[in-house]
């Protein structure tokens, strides 16, 4: 029988099929955070329940975390005990617990690859959307709500039931100032928010191959943003030389024994698909969005789609344009930036931040532009430092803070004022994600700091 890789690494974890209903799947690794962890918790104390497997649930503060003055308390109340929470839950059930000021702490979704935690074939879960991220190495990866990470830290199992599968292919070669963002963007303009609603998606073709681990781990992460339960590339020699020698891959024979298992893990030739969709790489430029969901995004150089050419209902439609301020028709080319974000899960990782720094070197920060870099990680911290992306950002008029999600979400002090227009490379641009009435267009990187230098919306191609 052929298989896809996604049946492979699903049924290879399925403890029960229930009839009728969902089935049972073993999770391989369980990321916790502060937010959706402490009632969780509580649940389990109310039942005199215990963590079946401590050693598989790794635990990071970052939602609540402020970008800034990590030294001191934290000042909002809600997020200082929901912070304290996790740590005495951590500590209490011998939960491995990177707080803030631990030198492995950051963003969940990128402490986890860049340790070694997430492992091809794996099944991961967190409480979470954005766990999809880690399919990037061949895993089965998705979020799941407080019930579930309770049910998870008491039995390491879940009831799910199987998603279809669905294969999106890009083929040929990228143009200039193209990045994985541009190619996730481009794909939920195509699919809507709601396309693979249903599906888990194994993205394939050249375009996905010729990526870095980085790059597949920002297409994978915006795999939610179009309804798909998750999205997965299959694992390579790019998957097998970022992994090893990471804090938690396996060593020496384990490592070879590991190898042999993930080098089974592909799509087999003839496998069926319940849909498939392909796409021209040559028909990507760099994307930005313009209305209130990730699906109203188009090429930098286009204008923003008149009502009748967008499905979904003109009233909605028209409502999201009046939330912007944005009009049908409208370039999006020149229209002003008050605020530019780059870090979260989607866009925190080094080689971001080295292309942040190829177009804002030898140039200066536009006077009117708050900017927010913010690392994923102490790790990530660390490299801009070692390889003088810091030099270049201070030069240029930037200040580096400190790993944390709370700009991409507005916590603690990290809001966009009301009315005001912010190109974000994180993932989402509902109404108020940055802040009540704040205004979020999403980006890539480039696109980002082509902003933060101009002033203005502006086409990275012209400054690369």
């Amino acid at each position: 029988m052929k298989n896809t890789l996604f049946d492979k690494v699903w049924d290879a974890h399925v403890v029960q099929d229930i009839k009728d209903g969902p089935q049972v799947l073993f999770i391989d690794r369980h990321f916790i955070h502060e937010v959706t962890s402490p009632v969780a918790f509580l649940g389990l104390k109310s039942r005199g329940i215990g963590v079946l497997h401590p050693e598989r649930t790794f635990a990071t503060a970052d939602h609540n975390t402020p970008t800034i003055n990590q030294h001191l308390p934290v000042e909002d109340p809600l997020s200082a005990n929901q912070l304290k929470a996790l740590e005495e839950n951590a500590n209490e059930y011998g939960i491995s617990h990177w707080g803030l000021g631990h030198e492995k702490n950051g963003i969940v979704h990128v402490v986890g690859p860049e340790n070694g935690i997430t492992l091809p074939g794996a099944t991961i879960v967190c409480g979470d959307s954005h766990t999809s991220t880690h399919g990037a190495f061949g895993a089965i990866a998705f979020g799941i709500g407080t019930s579930e990470v309770e049910m998870v830290l008491a039995t390491q199992c879940i009831m799910q039931p199987k998603p279809k599968r669905m294969v999106i292919n890009v083929n040929g070669g990228l143009g200039k100032g193209v990045t994985p963002k541009d190619v996730a963007l481009y794909i939920i303009s195509k699919l809507t928010t709601s396309g693979a609603t249903g599906f888990f998606v194994e993205y394939a073709g050249n375009v996905f191959r010729d990526m870095s681990m980085e790059g597949r781990m920002t297409v994978c992460n915006l795999s939610i943003e179009m309804g798909a339960r998750g999205g997965m590339i299959a694992p390579d020699d790019k998957t097998f030389a970022y992994l090893k020698d990471r804090m938690h891959t396996p060593k020496g024979d384990a490592w070879d024994k590991a190898m042999d298992y993930w080098n089974t893990l592909k799509t087999d030739e003839g496998a069926v698909f319940d849909k498939i969709y392909d796409f021209d790489a040559a028909d990507i430029e760099p994307m930005i969005t313009y209305g209130t969901n990730p699906g109203m995004g188009i090429g930098i150089s286009q204008c923003i789609p008149n009502a009748d050419d967008v499905e979904g209902g003109e009233a909605t439609y028209k409502k999201s344009l009046s939330y912007m301020d944005f009009n049908e028709s409208d370039e999006m080319i020149g229209k002003k930036v008050d605020y530019v974000f780059i870090g979260s899960c989607t866009n925190g990782r080094i080689e971001d931040f080295r292309a942040f720094a190829s177009i804002v070197k030898g140039r200066k920060k536009a006077d009117h532009v708050t900017a927010w870099l913010v690392p994923g990680s102490h790790i990530v911290e660390d490299k801009i430092k070692e390889e003088g992306l810091l030099d270049i950002f201070s030069e240029a008029g930037f200040v580096l803070r400190e790993p944390g999600c709370s700009a991409c979400l507005a916590m603690n002090d990290d809001k966009v004022p009301a009315g005001k227009y912010a190109v974000s490379t994180s993932n989402r641009n509902f109404e108020g994600r940055q802040g009540p009435g704040s205004r979020t267009l999403l980006a890539s990187p480039l696109v980002a700091a082509a902003a933060a230098v101009t002033g203005v919306v502006t086409d990275p191609r012209i400054l690369l």
